[in-house]
């Protein structure tokens, strides 16, 4: 979704959000994704507000956050938002965690930078607890009760690739380019064999950065992927996809091929629908994911 504008001075309304959900659902859009950052150098949407209209937008696409920046927030105040959304969403929310690795962001957060690892497994298990806290005997609940909703962890460290095998339902890092992502596919089922767990429950996804057109399209997305993060644009070239949709659309199907099971799709434009339209159109006449 586009919740942090580059070119436009102001974020989407709720109304344009909401119709701009309903066409990518119409386009064949698996899933819709909400980006996070408490404080930013720019105009910014908060991820879970963004996903909750997304959630009474649509009908059946997954809903998830890609991802939310979880020690910079109380997990309990996670928990009963995600369990909210989910009920509004009839089970579609997907929560994706990480800690980011913006030093600045968590020191106007007045959160510890040097301690987000540890907090952020910390909080997974307490968003946990507290999503079964419906079966205790305490009054002080946390109800309706979510039943499961699926944590994915983000980030395309070791780290986060350790975290997502020992606690996490599912792994979602960026910038990783097909190859190294089944080289990494493969570190990740060594990490659950050591943690006792089977591979084939982890979702296994990808945030794959896309600018659909002409000759333009590359400078395009460019510009944009580097206004977004205030880094020059040549740091982007060998993450970002470009060309026509046939072209970004063959370029997607390799992760399939390497092992995702769900590629995420981030157009590099203020105003996506259309760019997704085409590529969905295109993706369309191949078996790989949306």
């Amino acid at each position: 979704m586009p919740t942090f504008p580059q070119l436009r001075a102001e974020p989407p309304s709720a109304s344009e959000l909401a119709s701009l959900c309903r066409r990518a659902e119409r386009a064949g859009a698996g899933a819709l994704w909400a980006c996070d950052h408490l404080f930013w150098h720019g105009p910014a949407l908060e991820c879970l507000a963004s996903v909750s209209v997304a959630a009474t937008a649509t009908e059946r696409a997954v809903i998830g956050s890609c991802v939310l920046q979880l020690p910079l927030r109380h997990p309990s105040a996670v928990a009963k938002q995600a369990a909210s959304i989910n009920h509004l969403c009839s089970g579609r929310l997907v929560l994706g965690v990480g800690i980011g690795s913006h030093r600045g962001e968590y020191e106007a957060a007045g959160a510890s930078y040097e301690a987000r690892g540890l907090q952020l497994d910390e909080a997974i298990a307490a968003i946990r607890r507290s999503w079964s806290s419906a079966d205790g005997a305490t009054r002080y609940r946390q109800l309706p009760a979510p039943g499961e909703i699926p944590i994915w962890v983000g980030g395309s460290s070791e780290a986060a690739l350790r975290r997502a095998a020992r606690l996490a339902d599912g792994w979602i890092p960026l910038f990783v380019p097909p190859a190294e992502y089944a080289a990494a596919l493969e570190r990740l089922e060594k990490e659950c064999d050591r943690a006792g767990r089977d591979p084939a429950g982890i979702a296994r996804a990808i945030v794959v950065f896309v600018s659909v057109g002409g000759s333009g399209a590359r400078d395009r997305g460019l510009a944009w992927m580097s206004s977004l993060y205030s880094i020059a644009p040549d740091a982007f070239a060998r993450h970002l996809i470009t060309g026509d949709a046939p072209s970004v659309a063959r370029a997607l199907v390799e992760f399939e091929e390497a092992g995702a099971d769900h590629v995420a799709v981030f157009v590099a434009d203020d105003e996506p629908i259309g760019q997704f339209e085409e590529l969905a159109s295109e993706l369309a006449t191949f078996r790989g994911p949306r």
